[in-house]
């Protein structure tokens, strides 16, 4: 998935995700809702950020849970900053994204 945000292809991306998946504020708020609202909210962050990419620092996986510490570069002018993001999956497709910032 991270090689799909990093290539900013939004289509790829949630193709890897079920139909009702979504991206969520760390016990929160849903942020994007549905394939179709991750799809559109990508999208229209690559489109403000077309240097947007997230680098890897770690990784952890129990279950069907990944934990990934990453750090986000929106441009070559602003600051990237760190998040982790939990990634829950159903089978081979993931079906919720939540962030801690």
């Amino acid at each position: 998935m991270i090689a799909h945000y990093n290539a900013q292809d939004a289509d790829a991306y949630v193709a890897l995700m079920t139909d009702d998946a979504c991206e969520a504020g760390y016990r929160g708020a849903v942020l994007r809702d549905g394939k179709e609202g991750v799809r559109a909210g990508l999208k229209a962050m690559f489109a403000e950020f077309p240097q947007n990419r997230a680098e890897i620092i770690q990784g952890w996986q129990l279950g069907d849970t990944a934990v990934l510490h990453e750090k986000v570069y929106r441009s070559a002018e602003a600051e990237p900053f760190e998040v982790m993001s939990i990634y829950s999956f159903e089978g081979d497709k993931c079906s919720r994204v939540e962030f801690v910032r």
